[in-house]
């Protein structure tokens, strides 16, 4: 049928880098650029984009792309020795035809899975040998679902270990109108303050400076609550202890050559991670850690947003 809507598509993006594109059946999206298995839009089924991506992100490899969800792997930011949040965001990904099978919840056919597997300049600076598989979903009422599929595939017997984030950077109206729930009287490391231990002061987290800091033992289930917009992000999460909090606020935007010196204002990154205890995996053992990532109208009480029907809500 003509009027159909095509469930996936693979089509050039930016500067000829391949994408593909996926369509739910009520108008929800997503794209997903092979470079990285970097998901760059979702947007709801009126077209609202959901993801924030710099006007200056630089779609060039080696470079990573700025913004929408780039995958941290096998480290997050410099936990360890390799570069900043480890290769995976700079390598290009395959689609896997022929993945083993994952049970999902939904029943939608706008679903892609990619598969990184480590290249012979990999395996002089990570040695080891791994399958990365990654599925990227539309549920059927627009929610956004990452499962990622982590084996060790070591023929000498030996684990490794990895940390990782899906660093997700998510569209707001004005960041001194959000606030998060979910993550108040919580230990964190402070990255600003050479990832010293503190503990989470306060009701919410809202923002007025910068902040870099990644929140232990977190719920699976943490909201954003936009006021301008009425809207909130739900990140549900498993598999992932940890939330990591992000926004380089005036003065970093502006040593930043992929970011707008006002792009601050309007994205914040709340990341779920697995930072603090790294994932160990012997050969032939098998990670798996999941994002579902939903957008709601906020509900008023009293004038104030009721974030508790959120996070108590199924």
């Amino acid at each position: 049928m003509s009027g159909e809507r095509i469930p996936v598509q693979l089509c050039k993006g930016v500067n000829g880098l391949d994408k593909v594109v996926l369509k739910e059946a009520k108008g929800s999206s997503a794209e997903i650029y092979l470079y990285g298995g970097h998901v760059t839009s979702w947007k709801n089924e009126n077209g609202e984009e959901m993801l924030f991506v710099s006007s200056k992100a630089i779609f060039k490899p080696p470079k990573a792309i700025r913004g929408g969800i780039p995958l941290c792997f096998p480290q997050f930011g410099s936990h360890g020795s390799l570069e900043q949040h480890g290769f995976a965001r700079n390598k290009y990904w395959s689609i896997d035809n022929d993945p083993p099978p994952l049970p999902t919840s939904s029943a939608s056919k706008a679903y892609v899975d990619l598969i990184l597997k480590p290249s012979e300049e990999d395996a002089k600076i990570w040695p080891h040998s791994y399958e990365f598989r990654l599925r990227v979903a539309l549920g059927p009422t627009g929610d956004l679902l990452l499962t990622s599929r982590v084996r060790n595939t070591n023929a000498d017997g030996k684990p490794f270990s990895f940390t990782f984030a899906y660093h997700t950077y998510f569209s707001v109206s004005d960041i001194s109108e959000v606030r998060i729930e979910g993550l108040e009287t919580l230990d964190y490391l402070d990255n600003l303050q050479n990832k010293e231990r503190f503990t989470e002061q306060g009701d919410a987290i809202t923002f007025e400076s910068e902040i870099d800091k990644i929140y232990l033992s977190t719920p699976t289930k943490i909201a954003i609550l936009d006021h301008e917009k009425k809207r909130t992000f739900v990140i549900r999460k498993d598999g992932l202890p940890d939330a990591v909090v992000w926004n380089p606020w005036d003065r970093k935007a502006k040593a930043m050559a992929d970011f707008g010196d006002d792009e601050y204002k309007y994205m914040l990154c709340v990341e779920a991670a697995a930072v603090e205890k790294p994932i160990t995996l012997r050969p032939g053992e098998e990670w798996k850690g999941r994002l579902e990532l939903s957008a709601v109208p906020s509900s008023y009480c009293s004038g104030q947003l009721d974030p508790q029907r959120v996070l108590l809500g199924t």
